[in-house]
């Protein structure tokens, strides 16, 4: 009998403080990191050889395809830094996305948890690569009602802005159920 318990401690151990009692390990959610970039990847890229700089096409109403780039981070947050965001949002995406594969091993049996980190991870890697290759980030979804628009976004912040909501869900449910 103690040696099924610490048979089942160290399962959980092992497990990284997982809240259910099935492990996936990293691969599964390194793979849903992977769809999003390459999603984003060939978005971006047929948005680049379709559109000139600036050029939009009304598909709706309230949306647009239009090609922009963007020196800065969210909302071009300091877009006209001079040049050193570049490479301080590039460093800034890499650490983020070393602190959530670490996450990610630490915690794979958390299905919602580990979901929303990988489209975290997956959107920020997305917008690196831009930011490495480019030296900007590629956008293209305008969003628009009347004369006021969002600013222009990417399948990458996407997958990053639905991985915090998810997370944002996931941290609701943890506290609601008491644990």
């Amino acid at each position: 009998m103690a040696s099924k318990a610490g048979a089942r401690s160290g399962a959980r151990r092992s497990n990284g403080g997982a809240r259910s009692g099935a492990t996936y390990g990293l691969a599964p959610w390194l793979g849903i990191a992977v769809v999003a970039i390459l999603l984003d990847q060939v978005t971006k890229l047929t948005i680049l050889k379709s559109f000139q700089y600036g050029e939009f096409h009304p598909l709706t109403s309230f949306f647009n395809l239009v090609l922009v780039y963007n020196k800065g981070a969210a909302f071009s947050f300091l877009a006209a830094a001079g040049g050193w965001q570049r490479w301080f949002f590039t460093l800034l995406g890499l650490v983020a996305a070393t602190v959530i594969i670490w996450l990610l091993k630490r915690h794979n049996g958390q299905k919602m948890f580990c979901l929303s980190l990988s489209l975290i991870l997956g959107g920020a890697l997305g917008n690196v690569i831009d930011r490495v290759i480019y030296g900007h980030v590629v956008d293209f979804l305008d969003f628009h009602v009347g004369g006021w628009h969002w600013p222009a976004f990417n399948v990458a912040d996407s997958a990053i802005c639905v991985g915090a909501v998810l997370l944002v869900i996931d941290e609701l449910r943890r506290v609601r159920r008491g644990k």
